[in-house]
């Protein structure tokens, strides 16, 4: 997918009991932008579209970047807007544009059900690269958030599918501590469950598990962002083989709802 697009997912019915889905796809375009629906929102049980858009069956142009998006990025005005850039690895002197920052913010608000989300490309050496805030850090009891404080960058997590996990069966947990294959390993800080691998990344993720050698896959601490919300806690990147044939982000709900609109695949070097 390429660089200019980003997947928009939103969760239907409660906080507890709600079902989370791709719904929309949000792309850059040379004169402005462009939002239209994907089968998922067909598809999501009890899904609502946006006010703002609320044809699924039509798509939606701006020249500049529609508010339901712009809303998400941390004004220049406010005091912590530097910190905010440097949460997410970026240049605080250079700051990057709009759809850059969405992707690796994913447009998170705890008051409302969406995210948006980047489709991982192959790197320039055809590898499975991809950069994310750790989720579910909130919800982590006191040890873990400490141990989480402890970690440096560069440091290893470990990562395991979490197949009972009652809210998500392809659920894919990390944990500390990990040696640089990924294995657990003792630590003085100890072993802990610090969060998860975003939820829309989790069934690529899952594959890769299954199918990448344990030497070629790995996650790694970026950054750990003491005073930053939770959801911004810790931002990590996770490293690992394309198999072939591998294709993210390729079931029928990711797939427009006007099929003219589909994106071309991009094959690993």
């Amino acid at each position: 997918m390429p660089h200019n697009s980003l997947y928009v997912a939103s969760r239907s019915g409660d906080q507890d009991h709600g079902f989370w889905g791709p719904v929309a796809r949000l792309d850059r375009l040379d004169h402005g932008w462009r939002f239209l629906y994907l089968q998922g929102a067909r598809t999501l049980p009890q899904y609502q579209p946006f006010y703002e858009f609320p044809d699924l069956d039509k798509v939606y142009e701006s020249e500049s970047l529609f508010p339901l998006f712009a809303n998400r990025l941390l004004s220049r005005s406010r005091p912590e807007y530097l910190a905010w850039l440097t949460w997410g690895g970026f240049n605080a002197q250079q700051p990057p544009d709009p759809i850059a920052l969405l992707a690796v913010t994913e447009g998170r608000r705890v008051t409302d059900p969406m995210e948006v989300f980047p489709c991982p490309v192959p790197d320039a050496d055809g590898c499975y690269l991809n950069r994310f805030f750790v989720h579910g850090v909130r919800w982590m009891p006191p040890p873990a958030q400490e141990a989480i404080l402890q970690l440096r960058s560069g440091d290893h997590l470990a990562l395991l599918p979490d197949r009972l996990n009652p809210h998500d069966a392809h659920a894919v947990a990390l944990r500390t501590f990990a040696d640089k294959d990924g294995q657990l390993v003792d630590s003085t800080i100890g072993r802990y469950l610090i969060g998860y691998i975003p939820r829309y990344l989790a069934v690529d993720v899952c594959q890769l598990y299954e199918t990448c050698e344990p030497n070629s896959l790995a996650v790694t601490v970026v950054r750990v962002n003491h005073g930053a919300p939770f959801q911004q806690r810790l931002l990590c990147q996770m490293n690992a083989c394309w198999p072939v044939n591998y294709r993210p982000c390729a079931t029928e709900a990711f797939d427009p709802i006007l099929a003219e609109y589909a994106l071309p695949e991009l094959d690993p070097l």
